[in-house]
């Protein structure tokens, strides 16, 4: 989905976010570029090529998940089974709910960013790994493109946890320092 600015209505429409639970909201993803009015899927749209039935990454255009700040857009992703994202950039508000909700924000180079969009033009079954241990991607054929995350993110991402996740992790610790004060 290489288009800039998609924003978190277009990921998530505001008529799908009337729920307070994820179930069920992959299959809203991108609702109004997926689906014709009468709920028939768009053959031609990304998400319901058989190619990419069942990809965990998305490579996305620049600033995606601009927009308001909805939680609902990274569960959505991940109902739909996608792991990660990448992009050159992202919208603040987005990435830091996506890295919250188990959905890796990759940020990449342009250069790098081009390379991914040339390989899938040229192979478009073609398989890469995202390697959230040793922050690469790994292509085809061997390459490796190194890509940033701050390091609290990793861990989180790591141990399949959250904020308050982590820091219930040293209750014990808390109480005891809570009893000395």
């Amino acid at each position: 989905m290489l288009a800039d600015d998609i924003d978190t209505d277009q990921i998530i429409p505001a008529r799908f976010l009337k729920v307070t639970d994820k179930s069920g909201l992959g299959a809203n993803l991108f609702s109004d570029w997926r689906y014709h009015a009468d709920g028939s899927p768009k053959k031609d749209f990304v998400l319901n090529l058989p190619e990419y039935q069942g990809a965990a990454i998305l490579l996305a255009g620049n600033n995606f998940g601009c927009g308001s700040s909805r939680e609902h857009a990274p569960w959505a992703l991940k109902g739909q089974g996608i792991r990660a994202v990448i992009s050159t950039s992202f919208a603040d508000i987005f990435k830091n709910n996506a890295l919250k909700n188990g959905v890796l924000p990759v940020v990449v180079g342009k250069d790098v960013h081009r390379e991914l969009c040339d390989l899938l033009a040229a192979h478009p079954t073609a398989e890469f790994t995202i390697d959230l241990k040793t922050q690469s991607i790994l292509l085809p054929g061997g390459g490796v493109r190194e890509f940033p995350i701050d390091s609290f993110s990793k861990t989180c991402l790591l141990e399949g946890t959250d904020e308050l996740g982590y820091l219930l992790r040293f209750e014990k610790q808390i109480t005891a320092y809570e009893s000395r004060q």
